[in-house]
């Protein structure tokens, strides 16, 4: 089972992708992550993860800094961005292309079936084709860990994903390699993010491990959804954060993480109060 080392300093993170302002859902994943620092008297990191240019919205990494910092969310070293980060990829992707990992891959989506990649280019390109994308060959066996909100996970990353992308058609770095390499360059001791990136975990783990580095632990923060059930996302049209109150924001995104927000009347009183129910909550 993967874990970070007991007596590890705790540094978490918030990375979020600059394609539009925060929302409701997006200060969920902020508050938690920052709260979970706090709590534990660690470093909280701010990373633009903007390695996906055609998502890249301008001026949106400030404008997050800027929502940030109006919620009283400090960071406590200067922000990295991704796209100044490209030689650490290449860097990474090489270390793993000298180990023998590394296959180029000539299938289009169109050409896949549904579920696991299937490994058509695993052991060599079809004659008259040339590489599009570069995968990873994941090695066999189950990956397990704890996760703080979830609780016990496993995955065999081999059967259930099958080989995947860590360059993508157009030559961008993909996020599985990204966040790995982004997180052990940063020394990043626990990860809270949404729910919908619990299914990386494993990819991300063995990876990790594949790299010389070290896991983090994990905590996934349940997924705000709109009335049909669906993530609220940039995608979706979700209206940025009112910060016009300040308050009445964090206090619905904390009731949102299953905290009771009654007696809280200021924003001064709010950070010591929540950081010491979460602290109690995630010890």
């Amino acid at each position: 089972m993967a874990q970070a080392l007991p007596s590890a300093a705790y540094t978490g993170r918030f990375a979020p992708t600059p394609s539009g302002p925060l929302h409701a859902g997006s200060l969920i994943t902020a508050l938690a992550s920052y709260l979970d620092a706090r709590a534990h008297q660690g470093r909280w990191h701010l990373r633009i993860e903007d390695i996906d240019t055609p998502r890249v919205v301008h001026g949106a990494d400030q404008h997050i800094m800027q929502q940030l910092q109006a919620l009283e969310m400090r960071w406590d070293a200067p922000p990295i961005w991704q796209s100044r980060r490209l030689r650490h990829y290449q860097a990474a992707f090489k270390q793993l292309e000298q180990a023998g990992s590394i296959y180029g891959c000539a299938c289009t989506r169109a050409q896949l079936p549904p579920g696991p990649y299937p490994g058509i280019c695993r052991d060599g390109l079809a004659a008259g084709t040339g590489p599009r994308a570069w995968r990873w060959r994941v090695p066999a066996g189950r990956v397990s860990f704890e996760d703080r909100w979830a609780g016990p996970q496993t995955q065999d990353v081999a059967q259930e994903v099958g080989d995947f992308i860590l360059r993508r058609a157009d030559g961008v770095w993909t996020y599985q390699l990204a966040v790995v390499v982004d997180d052990a360059a940063q020394h990043i001791t626990h990860i809270v993010r949404g729910a919908d990136l619990l299914d990386s975990t494993a990819r991300q783990i063995l990876l990790t491990q594949a790299l010389g580095a070290l896991p983090a632990l994990t905590l996934h923060v349940p997924l705000l959804c709109d009335t049909q059930g669906y993530k609220l996302s940039k995608q979706n049209h979700a209206p940025a954060l009112d910060l016009t109150h300040p308050l009445e924001t964090l206090l619905s995104a904390w009731r949102a993480l299953g905290f009771d927000a009654s007696g809280i009347n200021t924003l001064e009183a709010f950070w010591p109060y929540a950081t010491q129910q979460w602290h109690q909550r995630f010890p």
